[in-house]
């Protein structure tokens, strides 16, 4: 962080390299370098719990996914209901609505919200499961954390259900699909990302 000054006016800035390395440094205003302030960091830099309290109430939707790697024979035990702690997949549905319940108290700067529903969809793949939460609330910010966290926990029960009959399952590509507030949706989707589409 620097100060400059032009015109008599002193203007908060960074350095920002040229292009090419043996050039000198030259200042760009801060509003210049697209920086995006935290809003989870305060002026002095400490954490802080975003004021929503003036914001309108909202209806809000959020979908989140993840997979997990499982073997074969792992995969046909959860079908046969062989698994000796239970039934699989409806031991981690239950676990990822609990943990969605909950996301307010597990991570320290998230506001508590009254979740209307959570619904987790499981399904088996080939080489293992994926599971989605879709989580809804009628609040002042929004609900994408909880869908995280229930698809989190949902893919970690999964796991410790399984993890004496298979030493290679893995927990990959957990994502937030879609957020919405009340009508407008914002698509969480790097392939329409990637090739441009809207």
């Amino acid at each position: 962080m620097c100060r400059r000054v032009e015109q008599n006016r002193d203007i908060p800035c960074i350095a920002v390299a040229d292009a090419a390395w043996i050039t000198p440094f030259r200042f760009a205003p801060l509003g210049l370098a697209k920086m995006k302030r935290l809003s989870h960091i305060d002026s002095d830099g400490r954490a802080q719990m975003v004021d929503v309290s003036g914001k309108p109430l909202s209806k809000r939707r959020a979908v989140a996914r993840g997979k997990i790697r499982l073997r074969r024979e792992t995969l046909d035990l959860i079908a046969r209901d062989k698994i000796a702690k239970g039934n699989v997949f409806v031991t981690a549905r239950i676990a990822g609505i609990q943990a969605a319940k909950q996301t307010g108290q597990l991570i320290p700067l998230c506001h508590t919200l009254p979740l209307g529903q959570v619904n987790i969809d499981i399904v088996a793949l080939k080489d293992g499961a994926e599971v989605q939460c879709t989580a809804q609330t009628i609040a002042q910010t929004g609900v994408e954390m909880e869908a995280l966290v229930g698809v989190t926990v949902a893919l970690l029960t999964i796991y410790d259900m399984c993890k004496a009959v298979d030493t290679d399952m893995r927990l990959s590509d957990v994502q937030l699909l879609e957020k919405t507030k009340n009508s407008a949706a914002l698509v969480y989707n790097r392939e329409r990302k990637k090739s441009g589409r809207s």
